[in-house]
């Protein structure tokens, strides 16, 4: 059971027995720092939601569009899509607008990621039912297709995100239990094969990273202490912590992260589940140079609810669609009206909100 969900039941059991025993208990000291001071910004369209009701079921979009700026879906031109996982049923490929363009019932998915190759995309997801990472290609037209499985030894993959590393594609996965496994690809044009790079361990319960291609560079959150830096290059399992849970900028658990380029200038964005809210810090320098930007919180807007207890996210550096200087995806925990769903929210207007 995830942890927020653990929460839930706990909460409710609690309430539920506590009549009945007639015992006098003093409610748990939690020792939390206040959220730093956090910004607001607007939703800018959301997804219909998953299929799955009454659970906690989305978790982790990716985004993508051609060259061009337009991509060919499912016999449509489309400004851009989304993918995104129901980890109780499969993938997800969204339009802009919202709307689903394909279901792919492939089972318990959990984090999705993807890389451009030659005029489509190769995709992959952490996948908790046949316990490795799920493989698909897009072409550049028509739908998603299956393009391989790695297996791994991972007790329950969890985390996962991509990255191109000196030419080679590498994917990332991480176990529930902190348990890390990189894994270089190669692809003969027929089917995507996986071989084991390398193995390290976070510590702890860890999900949301990304790579940072130009440099090498892992982000992984490691969900009740922060956010650490890994070397790809390095040796494995060296690391330094960019950012702590405990001073109110991050409120565990530290979930998804993402990383988005503008105009020469490099910005990772974690979600700090515990408040509903997101981190934002420039990392283009060496470790221990990353700079503290600020904070943010989506807020309802033109019918669009807004965002709470998010678990994945995405960004895509650039325009796509209406957004002319790049678009940030998030799952929301708590979709007014129904089952959860993704929030699309405008860079432009993050960097207006943080005073960038």
């Amino acid at each position: 059971m995830d942890v927020k969900m653990r929460g839930r039941f706990e909460g409710v059991l609690a309430t539920f027995l506590l009549p009945l025993c007639g015992c006098a208990t003093q409610p748990a000291q939690v020792a939390t720092a206040p959220s730093a001071p956090t910004v607001e910004v607007p939703a800018a369209g959301e997804t219909v939601a998953v299929a799955t009701q009454m659970a906690d079921a989305a978790d982790d979009p990716a985004i993508w569009t051609g060259a061009s700026g337009r991509v060919s879906f499912a016999g449509k031109a489309q400004d851009g899509i989304v993918l995104g996982t129901d980890k109780k049923a499969g993938l997800y490929v969204f339009a802009l607008t919202g709307e689903s363009l394909q279901f792919l019932p492939e089972g318990l998915l959990n984090n999705v990621d993807l890389r451009g190759q030659g005029d489509g995309f190769v995709a992959g997801a952490s996948d908790r039912g046949r316990m490795g990472v799920a493989l698909w290609r897009f072409a550049g037209q028509g739908e998603l297709r299956p393009a391989g499985f790695v297996k791994s030894d991972l007790a329950e993959p969890y985390g996962f995100c991509m990255g191109r590393i000196h030419g080679t594609l590498v994917a990332v996965l991480i176990g529930k239990d902190g348990q890390v496994r990189e894994y270089a690809l190669a692809d003969d044009g027929t089917t995507i094969t996986g071989t084991e790079r390398r193995r390290y361990a976070v510590g702890s319960q860890s999900e949301g990273c990304t790579i940072d291609d130009a440099s090498a560079t892992l982000f992984i959150g490691e969900e009740l202490k922060g956010v650490w830096r890994y070397p790809l290059d390095g040796a494995p399992g060296t690391r330094t912590l960019l950012a702590g849970v405990g001073d109110g900028r991050l409120v565990a658990d530290v979930e998804g992260a993402t990383l988005l380029r503008d105009g020469g200038e490099t910005f990772l964005i974690v979600s700090s589940q515990g408040d509903s809210a997101f981190a934002v810090w420039k990392v283009d320098g060496a470790p221990g140079a990353e700079r503290y930007l600020g904070r943010f919180r989506v807020t309802a807007k033109g019918g669009v609810d807004a965002v709470s207890g998010t678990d994945g996210l995405d960004a895509w550096s650039g325009p796509i669609g209406p957004f002319a200087k790049g678009l940030i995806a998030v799952q929301d925990d708590v979709n007014d009206g129904g089952a959860q769903n993704f929030k699309l929210v405008d860079w432009a207007a993050v960097r207006a909100a943080l005073g960038r």
